[in-house]
């Protein structure tokens, strides 16, 4: 038996944009970028005092604020259901595609909100909708680029195929548990990611560094300050890419017994930007 695991195939050329699934695939992927960066401006300006002109957020006569999330959800369902259910010629399959592509743009923008069952768009754990974008945004792209884990030539027999899928699984629940999330999910379709994520220090909060790092070690010291330098920088870019927090974080509020209403935790001057997103 033959097993080679490591031909990972990435191969652009393979996308023909002729094809109706390769064109639907980069519309989607496009339409889903653009919505993530329309709506992040638009709540940006929603709370910026230089913009009061600009529109706000949706709330019904009951003072309801509706999330841009539940015309995501009901957008995706609508073109899902569609390009399931009716052959569509084009350029409607176009259409759905890009319909698609939107719904899951604005749901995932409000990833943090459905994560933590809280309106935390602009506390601290909403910066998780970023990462959501990011991650969803590279796997997409590594996709519509050819990337496979496995191709055809990898293996000669299903024992091949099951152990190479059990070592890229292996390969990606390590860097998981070393704090590289990101690397560890996006070495499921890309596994040199998840060796990458298996090479470096394991973050200082890990199960990993928890495991292998003594508190007092030069390794875990080592990771501590690495892990901030990092966080610094990436903060620095989940800013840029979606504005940065400017209210207390609800969690954080209830687990020290303070105001559970983040209303209540503000100045006035910056209630209206709670209701943004």
């Amino acid at each position: 038996m033959e097993l080679t695991l490591a031909a990972f195939s990435l191969n652009p050329s393979t996308q023909d944009l002729s094809l109706r699934s390769d064109r639907a695939g980069f519309i989607l992927l496009g339409a889903f970028l653009l919505s993530f960066v329309l709506i992040r401006i638009s709540t940006r300006l929603m709370r910026s005092p230089k913009v009061p002109w600009w529109p706000g957020s949706i709330k019904t006569g009951g003072g309801l604020h509706v999330h841009h999330l539940v015309f995501g959800i009901v957008l995706m369902l609508l073109c899902g259901f569609l390009a399931i259910a009716v052959y569509l010629p084009n350029p409607w399959w176009d259409l759905v595609a890009a319909g698609f592509g939107v719904g899951a743009g604005l749901t995932l923008d409000e990833y943090a909100l459905w994560l933590h069952l809280d309106d935390v768009y602009w506390a601290e754990e909403g910066r998780r909708s970023v990462d959501a974008v990011i991650i969803a945004a590279v796997l997409g792209g590594l996709i519509l680029l050819g990337a496979r884990p496995l191709t055809s030539t990898d293996t000669s027999s299903t024992i091949g195929i099951v152990l190479a899928v059990v070592v890229v699984l292996v390969l990606c629940a390590a860097a998981t548990l070393k704090g590289r999330t990101m690397l560890g999910i996006v070495g499921l379709v890309f596994p040199p990611a998840a060796l990458w994520g298996l090479a470096r220090l394991a973050r200082p909060d890990s199960p990993w560094a928890r495991w292998r790092y003594p508190a007092d070690s030069k390794r875990m010291r080592r990771a501590t300050v690495r892990a901030d330098r990092q966080q610094r920088r990436y903060r620095r870019w989940q800013d840029l890419i979606g504005g940065s927090p400017s209210i207390p974080s609800p969690v954080t509020a209830a687990t020290h017994g303070l105001a559970a209403d983040p209303e209540r935790a503000v100045p006035d001057a910056t209630r209206e930007e709670r209701s943004s997103a």
